[in-house]
């Protein structure tokens, strides 16, 4: 009686390991699933940071040289329809969100708006589009560079409000998550 359960549990037990060894497949368009990945985290964390913030620091610059917490996120937002609409073959609406909105709710939403706008661009892509060629600051870009551009201005400008969220004495979005 051992000896059959133990002949029967060497087989099953290799077939569970191999079945656990299985990577799970690629996504059907691997370079544009991994840019909308990217995109997404830090389009989150810019979205919680602006949250977070209390509308009393939307106001607030380190030094009167540099942008203020809000006009970041005005600046973040009219560059998602400068980005995406080159993407989307669209007239960019440029809203002039950074130099007109100054209310957090304003903010948070003009911030939802375009991310929104951002997010079909996002969407769309599939890698047999990802080399698609389109005018970017003069220059031909594939479409993907232009998302991949965006990611990385998304980023730089989450790193000034992580910033100002030190100075302000409050831990940021992407710090929160880890603790």
């Amino acid at each position: 009686m051992k000896k059959t359960a133990m002949l029967l549990l060497i087989p099953m037990t290799a077939v569970l390991l191999h079945a656990q060894a299985q990577p799970a497949p690629p996504p059907s368009d691997p370079l544009s699933a991994g840019a909308k990945g990217l995109y997404n985290l830090v389009k989150n964390n810019i979205l919680k940071s602006a949250d977070k913030m209390p509308e009393e620091n939307y106001a607030f610059k380190p030094t009167p040289d540099v942008r203020s917490f809000g006009q970041i996120l005005g600046h973040v937002a009219d560059a998602q329809y400068l980005f995406c609409s080159v993407v989307l073959g669209e007239k960019n609406p440029a809203p002039g969100i950074e130099k007109s909105k100054t209310s957090k709710a304003d903010l948070v939403q003009a911030l939802n708006d375009a991310f929104s706008y951002c997010d079909k661009a996002y969407n769309g892509m599939t890698d047999a589009h990802a080399a698609e060629m389109v005018k970017f600051f003069g220059r031909d870009q594939a479409k993907l560079s232009v998302l991949a551009f965006n990611s990385a201005h998304n980023n730089e400008h989450y790193g000034n409000l992580v910033t100002y969220f030190r100075l302000k004495g409050m831990v940021p979005p992407s710090s929160e998550q880890r603790r």
